[in-house]
């Protein structure tokens, strides 16, 4: 068979793939997406690979089309996702110099990440002298859309102001005759900020409650002895932390041996995380927060128990809150992608952006409205519960669970956190 006979038939079936293809029509470009979060370190197992995991098996089921609706097109608005992921481990400069890779070498089309407050913190303005879209799926500070106005950063989870306020809530509702309260938190934004939070929150629903002991060790530090020690000379009837990665496992082995939960309730405003890990290694009566209502605290909906299935199937472990917040992000820049492509052809990060911008949606741990930082930080309702180890089952409960609106836990639109809980939390909803 000579050349040209060989090459007819492949032109010819070109020419009928084309006949069938509306004019003008393409193959759908594939969406990249960078996806940080912590693969090594200590906050890898109980933060980082929950988060990772959580990318994975959405983005696996959006590029099969397999997600409820209204997330059920394919991929992102008809084109394949494809991820690049990066560990978040190491220094502030190193994080800043991988989202650089990822932005200007890799060209991702969005990033979307980031357990720690202080990386985002440092992101934050490369993100905007870039003009790179970035979605914000985990570090709390409220501090992120406070400081100034952002057109390209995104978070749609709550930030720490919720969780905290729900902590002295939850607290007040459930023990009365609060007298003193004690705080250890690690010494970095989060930390700060969630014990401001919760200080300023008692503050105002407890004026005759007083701060006692309130400690700051170093992040990752790992061993709390003296910090133990100090708790135990305390009167206090709760014990506040924000303790999260291997820093709050090992303080509640540590704190057990010496019985400090017997002396005091502790507060555990991302203890979620830890249940599955723990079961009866952590302490009955511990109260339970995961940063919004995920994990046990997410309702029974559709959307809510298909996440659970596939996470449950795939990694013979519930999700817990990391995974939940990388779901929730995940899916609020695909319907921002969606609505920017209907104007037609793949969107830019101006156009996502906007779409982004006050966006309302549903996901696995319910509503989210993009609410705050002129519609770029994202408000739910939350939940706190009660820890207690089902010893027939030996499978972790968490009860007494008390939900809070949204609209009650976090500041309306335009006032910083500390101001408005400094303020007496004017306007809340509950």
């Amino acid at each position: 068979m000579s050349a040209r006979t060989r090459i007819l038939p492949a032109l010819v079936a070109l020419a009928a793939v084309a006949a069938v293809l509306p004019a003008g029509a393409q193959q759908p470009a594939t969406v990249k997406l960078g996806i940080v979060s912590f693969l090594t370190g200590p906050a890898a197992s109980p933060f980082g690979i929950p988060g990772r995991n959580g990318a994975e098996i959405v983005i696996e089921a959006l590029n099969a089309g397999k997600a409820p609706p209204p997330f059920d097109k394919v991929g992102f608005g008809g084109s394949k996702v494809e991820a690049k992921y990066v560990d978040e481990a190491g220094s502030a400069a190193n994080v800043v110099t991988e989202f650089r890779n990822l932005v200007q070498r890799d060209q991702v089309d969005a990033v979307v990440g980031y357990v720690s407050s202080g990386s985002c913190l440092a992101v934050t303005p490369v993100a905007e002298e870039l003009k790179a879209l970035t979605v914000f799926y985990d570090c709390g500070t409220p501090r992120i859309f406070e400081e100034k106005p952002r057109r390209y950063v995104f978070r749609v989870s709550p930030h720490a102001t919720m969780d905290n306020v729900a902590a002295a809530r939850y607290v007040l509702a459930k023990k009365k005759n609060i007298t003193s309260y004690s705080g250890i938190n690690q010494n970095y934004a989060w930390g700060q900020d969630s014990w401001r939070d919760f200080e300023g929150a008692m503050k105002v629903l407890a004026p005759k409650a007083t701060a006692d002991k309130v400690l700051f060790p170093k992040l990752f530090a790992g061993e709390y002895g003296a910090e133990i020690s100090t708790l135990l000379t305390s009167k206090s009837q709760i014990l506040h932390t924000s303790f999260y990665d291997g820093d709050l496992e090992s303080f509640i082995f540590q704190e057990q041996a010496r019985g400090l939960d017997k002396r005091m309730t502790i507060i555990m405003t991302t203890g979620e995380t830890a249940i599955w890990r723990l079961k009866d290694k952590m302490p009955d009566g511990t109260i339970i927060g995961a940063r919004g209502a995920n994990g046990p605290l997410a309702r029974d909906t559709e959307i809510n128990r298909w996440f659970q299935k596939i996470y449950t199937d795939r990694y013979n472990t519930p999700p817990t809150y990391p995974a939940y917040q990388m779901a929730q992000s995940l899916l609020g820049l695909k319907l921002a992608y969606e609505k920017a492509a209907a104007a037609g052809g793949k969107p830019n990060a101006d156009a996502v952006a906007a779409a982004f911008t006050g966006l309302e949606f549903t996901g696995p741990a319910g509503h989210v409205k993009m609410a705050l930082g002129e519609g770029h930080q994202g408000i739910t309702e939350t939940a706190y519960g009660t820890y207690k180890f089902n010893k027939q089952t030996k499978m972790p409960e968490i009860v007494d669970i008390v939900r809070f609106p949204a609209e009650c836990v976090n500041p309306p639109p335009g006032i910083d956190a500390d101001k408005w809980i400094a303020g007496g939390m004017k306007g809340a909803k509950c």
